[in-house]
């Protein structure tokens, strides 16, 4: 049914100047301003939609992920950006944050400014 549509993804944030600025400064996605909100393009070609909400409430689950070749170059940059790594119990993270379950990829997670939660993993 759907399988021809060009979906994107949307979540909200609590301040558009400040989401501009991280995903199109600190990240170095592009960024186009829509009169609703804030347009993302990946490097495969998604999208996401970030739109304003005054009774904004941050995700508590993991909303956006960016596969990298090098999980440790990609921390390295972040947090030269100030991006610190979160923590979380149940995980064995290093001292940088960096988790390497038995299953899966190394991850990290971090927040973008309106607390929703990001990650970056080993592809």
């Amino acid at each position: 049914m759907f399988k021809g549509s060009n979906a994107f993804s949307g979540y909200s944030v609590d301040d558009i100047d400040r989401a501009r600025g991280f995903y199109g400064g600190t990240l170095g996605l592009d960024v186009t301003e829509d009169p609703a909100g804030l347009g993302l393009t990946l490097a495969t070609g998604g999208k996401v939609f970030l739109y304003p909400k005054d009774t904004h409430e941050p995700a508590t689950f993991t909303v956006l992920n960016f596969p990298v070749a090098d999980i440790d170059a990609a921390v390295d940059a972040l947090t030269a950006q100030g991006v610190t790594l979160e923590r979380y119990d149940g995980f064995d993270q290093d001292e940088r944050g960096i988790a390497a379950p038995d299953m899966g990829p190394r991850i990290g997670w971090f927040k973008d400014p309106a607390g929703n939660i990001l990650s970056v993993m080993q592809d």
